[in-house]
């Protein structure tokens, strides 16, 4: 079957992917160093002007790469919505493409292939299945799905396909394709998965979030890079100073857009998306769809589909055994302990324990270590380098006890045996951004 592998094969050659020269030639030049720009109080990004685009004498590009395999062709209309039902995905909006069952019926090229070849899956992920078609189709979309349902993979194999698209980058140039990510812990994750599956094509991206030096980040958009994963924070930051563009972004993913909403990020990310083209290719993704993130997309994207996976209303994670105990707040520390003594007995558990609050968090682990509990703090005042430490720490078992407030109820992929939450009331939409969990809740 011609697929985009027909395609990329002879832009391969051009690129000397077979062992020639790298990516970048020897056209690119340095640029400017150092830090930052913009001003660090006031409004972030007031100096950002809303651009006025001109379709007509902008370059043209391509975003449909979609051919539809000949089993999917094949399958009936009932068929179709058997399988939806069956992995309670909804469809609303016009001219969804129908969803793929089979990893090699997206048509994906070869090295995108070879790449999830190695991961011995077996399947698409309900949110893959679906949104692979309408991503590559070149169509604005809104996903929601659960954390932990795929959805990273679902707008970056297609990013990695639209890229390989489009022309080369040249001196100046920013990113072809733009993440916004609502924190620095899922930032730094989707950038492993995309160069992971970006190395094969010699497809260069990078990280952008506070909290680090901006140094090594400016230096990564001055020597080019078409996926840049960003905080919009940070981002705006650097639009300001002139250290990067979006002239070039064709490409732009929303990715958590309830969190960010829920973080206040609302102005920035509507100051970002003034930068970028309005004719591009917009995925929003959310594991919740409150009416905030129904007026974001209604702004941003154009005739979008909307996938859902499982409910739109909140609801439990029936996977989970979920416990709840009501006490006073002095009986609290002590039925914390017993618990403890009771998880700790087993081997190798490891336990997060949620505050409401960073005194709080601060207060629980001190007293903890005092007594001897092998456990470690984590909130939004601490510094990148001790919020990457600790996180490594509770990952390889070292410390198996984390207490944290919500920094880390998203993007912390690792296997949880118990999530305790001591105090305070989080909403509804908190309890749906955990994963990762498979015994007992409370």
């Amino acid at each position: 079957m011609p697929g985009y592998s027909d395609r990329d094969r002879g832009r391969d050659r051009d690129r000397g992917y077979g062992g020639g020269p790298p990516r970048f030639g020897g056209h690119r030049g340095g640029g400017g160093g150092g830090g930052g720009g913009g001003s660090k109080f006031g409004n972030p990004g007031e100096r950002l002007r809303k651009k006025h685009w001109n379709l007509d004498e902008l370059p043209k590009f391509e975003k449909n790469f979609y051919q539809q395999h000949p089993d999917v062709s094949r399958r009936s209309p009932q068929e179709v919505e058997q399988f939806r039902r069956a992995k309670t995905v909804t469809v609303k909006g016009r001219d969804c493409p129908n969803p793929i069952m089979n990893f090699h019926e997206a048509g994906f090229p070869s090295y995108v292939m070879d790449v999830i070849n190695k991961q011995n899956w077996t399947e698409p992920t309900p949110i893959q299945a679906q949104g692979w078609p309408l991503a590559l189709s070149g169509k604005d979309m809104v996903g929601i799905a659960q954390t932990g349902s795929g959805k990273t993979l679902s707008y970056l194999l297609p990013a990695i396909v639209h890229i390989n698209h489009q022309p080369f980058l040249e001196r100046g140039d920013g990113p072809i394709c733009l993440v916004l990510a609502p924190t620095r812990e899922l930032a730094q994750q989707v950038q492993q998965v995309a160069a992971e599956y970006g190395r094969a094509s010699r497809l260069k991206s990078t990280c952008i979030y506070g909290g680090a030096p901006k140094g090594p980040q400016i230096r990564d958009l001055e020597r080019g890079v078409e996926i840049c994963i960003a905080t919009p924070g940070r981002l705006i930051d650097f639009l300001e100073s002139g250290k990067t563009n979006l002239r070039r972004c064709t490409y732009l993913v929303l990715d958590e857009a309830d969190r960010m909403l829920d973080m206040g990020f609302e102005p920035q990310i509507r100051k970002i998306v003034d930068q970028i083209r309005p004719d591009r290719q917009t995925l929003m993704w959310s594991a919740t769809w409150p009416k905030e993130v129904r007026q974001l997309a209604e702004d941003f994207l154009k005739e979008y589909v909307q996938i859902n996976v499982g409910a739109l209303q909140l609801s439990a994670n029936h996977n989970i055994l979920q416990i709840v105990d009501v006490c006073n707040d002095g009986e609290k520390e002590d039925k914390l302990i017993r618990l403890l003594e009771e998880i700790m007995s087993e081997k190798e558990n490891k336990t997060i324990i949620f505050c409401e609050t960073k005194k709080r968090c601060d207060d629980l682990t001190r007293r903890m270590r005092r007594d001897g509990w092998p456990a470690m703090g984590i909130h939004g005042d601490k510094s990148q380098q001790e919020r990457d430490w600790v996180l490594n720490e509770f990952k390889y078992g070292k410390a198996p006890i984390l207490i944290a407030t919500d920094v880390a109820s998203r993007g912390l992929v690792c296997e949880l045996d118990q999530m305790l939450k001591c105090d305070g009331s989080f909403p509804a939409a908190f309890f749906t951004r955990m994963f990762c969990c498979n015994e007992r809740l409370k």
